[in-house]
């Protein structure tokens, strides 16, 4: 189990675990991901839009959008998106590797 006996997950394990996934396939395995330059753009996944403002950082392993302002991480993506808590979050990732 993830979970030290204090209820946290060790630091490293999850830095660990964020250089081990790519933000890019975790997103686009939700929210079509097209190439934009040096990022990846779609419509954002948390607020309706017509235009893509959801950019994503595949060298900085990072996600904004520039409509409504979301921002983070794979698993602050996968909280948001999926609706999970942190642990789940990092279980549902560390599960992908």
């Amino acid at each position: 189990h993830l979970v030290d006996t204090l209820g946290r997950i060790p630091e490293d394990f999850i830095q660990s675990l964020l250089s081990r996934i790519d933000i890019v396939e975790v997103i686009n395995a939700s929210v079509p991901l097209r190439k934009a330059g040096a990022n990846f753009v779609a419509c954002c996944p948390f607020h309706n839009e017509k235009t893509p403002s959801f950019s994503v950082n595949q060298q900085k392993q990072f996600y904004h959008c520039f409509g409504c302002g979301v921002s983070g991480d794979a698993i602050q993506f996968i909280i948001e998106h999926k609706s999970l808590t942190f642990v789940e979050a990092v279980e549902f990732l560390a599960g992908l590797c």
